[in-house]
C-alpha cells in the first residue's frame, strides 16, 4: 500500500477535509498520541469550521520520538474516535491535516530556534508528562537544546523577546494542577539562574499569557492490534494511527480575549475558557476518577475485570451512580444540571466498547488516589449533612481495605491477594504496601483503625470523622459475611 501523504489522498480520491498550506500559528511541545488526538484535532476543526487557517509545527520534547514518521507522512495521520453517544456506539474517522511538520532539536536545535522569528507564531502548546514542568538548575541557556522543558523555552521566549515581536498565548497540558502558573515559575528561575535581565522578566510577564488548563480526553493511541486491518480498509499504510475516545473536554484558564484569536465557539467545540479552572478540576477529579476510585475493587472482588462489563452489571452500575448522584454531586458548586450532565457522559464513557480498561490497572496507587479522589467528597457530604457519612464511599474504603488485607504474599514490588482461585497483584507506594504487610494478620477492627489512624495516608480527618471507623468495620463484616458483590447488592437495595 501507498503510505499516507497528500498525493496518495488526491490519487485515492479523497473527499474529507485537508489543509494543505496555510502559516505555522502554532508551536506544539510534543508530539505523542494524546496531543495529536485532542489538540490538533481540534486546531483541525477549528480550520475547517471556523477558519483559523493555521498550521501546529511540533517539536519532540526528547531526543527520540516520532519526527521521522510524521514527515514522511506531511504532518498527516487518521484519527479514529470511538465510544459511545447518545446510547449509541460511534466510530469516526478523520484525516487530520493540522500539522505542517515535526522538528527534532537534538538533531537541528537551529530550526526550533528559528520558528521565534515567525511573525504568524502565536500560540504555544505542551505536553511533556507531569514530570515535564521542572525546573532542572543543571540546565544551561548554551545547551543545544536544554533538557527540561521549561528551559527550552525559556531560551525560545528569549529569541523572540529579542525579535521585537509580540509574545505568546500558551497552553500547558500536562497533568498538574497549575500548570500554566507552574511552567511560568519555573521560566522564572531560569531567568534569575541565566541572569537575562529585569527588561526580559518584564517582557515575558507583560506579553505571554501562561494559561492553565484541564484537559479529558481517554487516548489509547496506535491500535497496534488493528492496524493492518484498518489500513487496509483505509487504503494507504499509516504508520501514525491514532485512536481516542469520542468524549472530549479542554478548558482553558484565561481572560475571554482568548477566543478573539482562538474561535473555539464558532467551531462548536467542547473547550470552555473560564477565570477559574478549579471548580471544572474538582468536578473531573471527584465524579470521573472519583467513581473509578470508588468502585473498582469492589468490583473486582466481585469477579469483575474490565469497567466496560461493571457498566453492564446492574449492582455494580448501581452502586457508582448511587456514589456519584447522591454522595459527590452535592457536594460540588457548579450548576447541578451540568454537574448531572457530566455524570450522564461519564457513564457512557466507562460503557466504551472498543476500550478495555482493566480494574487492576486503575487500582494501581489507591491509597494516593482515593485520598485525593474519594476522601474530599467525603469530608464535603459530612460537612453539609450534619455528620451523616455517605454510604458508597465509606462502603469503598471498606472495599479498599479488603483488596489490600487480601494481600498475604509477597511479591515483585507488589503484594499478592486472592480472588477465589486467582492471584492479583496490589501495587502502591512501596511505603504503603510495607504498612499493609505489617498488619495483614490484624482482625477486620485493628485494620480499620490502624489504617484509618495513619497520618500519613490521611492525615487526621478520618480518624476524628465521628461514627467513620465504626461504619467502615460494620461494612467490612457485611462483606465477610454475604461476599463482596452481595454485599453491594445490600447497600444498593437500601434507601
Amino acid at each position: 500500500m501507498q503510505k499516507l501523504n497528500y498525493r496518495t489522498l488526491r490519487e485515492q480520491g479523497y473527499e474529507g477535509y485537508l489543509l494543505e498550506h496555510a502559516p505555522e500559528r502554532v508551536l506544539q511541545f510534543g508530539e505523542g498520541n494524546f496531543l495529536r488526538a485532542f489538540a490538533d484535532c481540534w486546531f483541525d476543526l477549528m480550520n475547517e469550521r471556523a477558519g483559523f487557517n493555521g498550521k501546529v509545527v511540533v517539536s519532540q520534547p526528547i531526543a527520540p520520538g516520532l519526527a521521522d514518521k510524521i514527515n514522511a507522512q506531511e504532518g498527516l495521520y487518521t484519527l479514529l474516535l470511538r465510544g459511545m453517544e447518545n446510547g449509541e456506539s460511534v466510530d469516526r474517522r478523520r484525516v487530520i491535516s493540522a500539522i505542517s511538520r515535526c522538528l527534532n532539536p537534538y538533531e537541528d536545535y537551529q530550526a526550533l530556534l528559528d520558528c521565534a522569528k515567525n511573525p504568524d507564531l502565536r500560540f504555544l502548546v505542551s505536553n511533556t508528562t507531569e514530570a515535564g514542568i521542572v525546573y532542572d538548575p543543571a540546565c544551561g541557556a548554551k545547551d543545544t537544546p536544554p533538557s527540561s522543558f521549561p528551559a527550552k523555552l525559556t531560551v525560545f521566549l528569549h529569541e523572540r523577546y529579542q525579535t521585537g515581536l509580540p509574545g505568546f498565548i500558551i497552553l500547558s497540558c500536562e497533568l498538574i494542577d497549575h500548570n500554566g502558573d507552574e511552567l511560568k515559575k519555573c521560566v522564572h528561575q531560569y531567568i534569575s539562574q541565566w541572569e537575562l535581565g529585569d527588561a526580559f522578566r518584564e517582557w515575558v510577564d507583560r506579553e505571554n499569557l501562561f494559561c492553565s488548563t484541564l484537559v479529558d480526553r481517554i487516548v489509547p493511541g496506535y491500535p497496534r492490534a488493528e492496524a493492518d486491518g484498518i489500513c487496509k480498509q483505509l487504503g494507504y499504510q499509516d504508520d501514525l494511527l491514532d485512536t481516542g475516545e469520542v468524549f472530549g473536554f479542554w478548558v482553558i484558564e484565561g481572560p475571554q480575549s482568548i477566543k478573539e484569536e482562538l474561535p473555539v465557539e464558532a467551531a462548536s467545540l467542547p473547550i470552555l475558557v473560564v477565570d477559574d479552572v478549579t471548580p471544572y478540576k474538582q468536578r473531573k477529579v471527584r465524579i470521573l476518577n472519583g467513581a473509578h476510585t470508588s468502585f473498582i475493587m469492589a468490583a473486582y472482588l466481585s469477579g469483575q475485570d474490565i469497567v466496560r462489563d461493571c457498566m453492564q452489571d446492574e449492582a455494580i452500575r448501581g452502586f457508582m451512580n448511587r456514589t456519584i448522584y447522591d454522595e459527590i454531586i452535592p457536594t460540588l458548586d457548579l450548576p447541578e444540571e451540568e454537574l448531572r450532565g457530566f455524570a450522564s457522559q461519564v457513564a457512557e464513557r466507562f460503557a466504551n466498547p472498543f476500550i478495555d480498561h482493566q480494574l487492576l490497572s486503575i487500582s494501581l496507587n489507591s491509597t494516593s488516589k482515593w485520598r485525593a479522589r474519594c476522601m474530599p467528597s467525603l469530608l464535603e457530604y459530612a460537612a453539609r449533612k450534619e455528620g451523616a457519612l455517605p454510604p458508597c464511599l465509606t462502603f469503598s474504603f471498606a472495599a479498599y481495605l479488603c483488596f489490600y488485607h487480601n494481600g498475604q504474599e509477597r511479591g515483585d514490588g507488589c503484594l499478592l491477594g486472592k480472588r477465589g482461585q486467582d492471584t492479583y497483584e496490589i501495587r502502591d507506594d512501596q511505603w504503603a504496601l510495607d504498612f499493609f504487610w505489617e498488619h495483614r494478620a490484624d482482625d477486620d477492627a485493628a485494620l480499620a483503625h490502624a489504617v484509618i489512624a495513619n497520618e500519613r495516608m490521611w492525615g487526621k480527618e478520618l480518624l476524628s470523622l465521628p461514627g467513620f471507623e465504626e461504619v467502615v468495620v460494620r461494612d467490612m463484616a457485611l462483606i465477610r459475611e454475604k461476599g463482596m458483590y452481595e454485599a453491594m447488592k445490600t447497600l444498593v437495595s437500601q434507601e
